[in-house]
């Protein structure tokens, strides 16, 4: 609700003016406009990578045994939230470095076509100097988003790179495997050292928990949800049972694990120690998706640095019209859009098997909606957003197509021109 209203309609007021407002208003209204729709966007970021960091740490909220639900004790916990902010700095200057990346390749098939030189190699240069400032603002925003899963996940850690044990410290991190979830091993592996154990520790004498330590650890966790579970059950039955409410504080934080039992079992009481194991090993993520999705990521990350840096260059000898960059810049349009669905993957799988880390397996948020009603939303909503995305594409290519005003079309005399 606050992001519909602080950021939704913020945007949805000026984008129209923004795009079909050009030759209707002033330039310093324009701009004006423009300001407000990148303010909405980012308001809107904001907000919903606020939800989405507290599904990763879900602090500044308590389950109320009362109500029996988790219910908001610290607003403002909830709003400064270490992983929503590094998830927050760290996806927006992504988008800004998509967004360079499209007026960098946008500008090179001006040039490589002859067409609109001027504003070509104008926007060209502010493309390369605010891609390069973005590009390397993500690489040290997202070493950060690693950093917060040292104190808050840290299987995903261990599963994105893939270290089954415990390794001594500092850890070296491994710059291409091949991880095996059914042997529990990487059959194959490149090691550079120390450098993992710098990333998420921050220093050379603090070892990072391998898969298997922290396995151990989800079995003590569950065996104390199972006890938290038992003495929820009590109070539901006989509210004003002081004994069974004692027992839920002292062990409350370790319902979530207790409740992943339920996959196996109606009462998790009733677990064996065989379950209890199983139910362990059903706290690490897909390893494999992971490992690759993070250096798929990083690696387009670093092609993006050098991308940019280049321009820098290039732009700054006057060389805009380089050919085999120009070339360079074309191909390279899809490549942060893929950069960035590849850390997607990596913050949700990495957070399976939960909704909301700790608290709700995922198995368990489900949709109580029936089967057809399900099909019916899944398919609304993708007609609906698929229309939308033919249509705001239809509108770049025709703005591609069309090409700046004849205003826009001049720039200041260079040695290349």
């Amino acid at each position: 609700a606050i992001e519909g209203l602080m950021a939704f309609f913020l945007e949805a007021t000026f984008v129209g003016l923004m795009f079909f407002g050009w030759d209707k208003l002033k330039p310093s209204a324009h701009l004006f406009v423009t300001f407000m729709v990148a303010l909405g966007t980012n308001l809107s970021a904001l907000w919903i990578l606020i939800a989405n960091g507290w599904m990763q740490n879900p602090v500044g909220a308590a389950f109320n045994p009362e109500t029996m639900r988790m219910e908001v004790t610290d607003f403002m916990a909830v709003l400064f939230n270490p992983v929503a902010q590094a998830k927050f700095v760290h996806t927006v200057s992504a988008g800004y470095v998509c967004a360079s990346v499209f007026v960098l390749g946008v500008s090179a098939f001006y040039l490589l076509k002859g067409k609109h030189r001027g504003f070509a190699k104008r926007s060209m240069t502010v493309a390369a100097a605010f891609g390069l400032a973005s590009a390397l603002s993500v690489v040290v925003l997202g070493d950060q988003s690693g950093y917060a899963l040292t104190d808050n996940q840290k299987m995903k850690l261990a599963a994105l790179e893939a270290m089954w044990r415990t390794e001594p410290a500092p850890a070296g991190l491994t710059l291409i495997g091949i991880p095996s979830i059914a042997e529990r091993r990487n059959s194959y592996g490149i090691q550079i050292p120390w450098i993992m154990g710098l990333i998420a520790t921050r220093t050379i004498d603090k070892p990072v928990e391998g898969i298997f330590e922290l396995v151990a650890t989800a079995q003590d966790r569950i065996k104390s949800g199972v006890v938290a579970y038992g003495a929820l059950e009590a109070v539901k039955a006989n509210p004003q049972d002081m004994a069974a409410r004692a027992v839920f504080e002292q062990h409350r934080r370790d319902l979530g694990y207790g409740l992943l039992l339920k996959r196996y079992v109606a009462d998790p009481r009733e677990a064996s120690p065989a379950l209890i194991e199983k139910a362990a090993w059903d706290t690490v993520p897909n390893v494999p998706a992971l490992f690759f999705s993070f250096r798929i990521m990083a690696g387009i990350g670093m092609l993006m640095i050098a991308l940019f840096g280049t321009a820098f260059v290039l732009c700054t000898l006057r060389k805009h019209e380089t050919r085999w960059f120009l070339w360079a810049a074309v191909i390279a349009l899809p490549l942060p859009w893929i950069a960035i669905e590849f850390g997607w993957i990596l913050a949700e799988f990495g957070r399976q098997p939960w909704a909301v880390e700790g608290v709700l397996p995922t198995f368990l948020g489900a949709s109580s909606l029936s089967v057809p009603q399900l099909w019916a939303t899944i398919i609304g909503f993708t007609v609906l957003y698929g229309g939308l995305a033919v249509i705001e594409v239809g509108l770049m290519l025709h703005a591609i197509k069309k090409g700046p005003f004849a205003e826009q079309e001049q720039f200041a005399p260079d040695a290349s021109s």
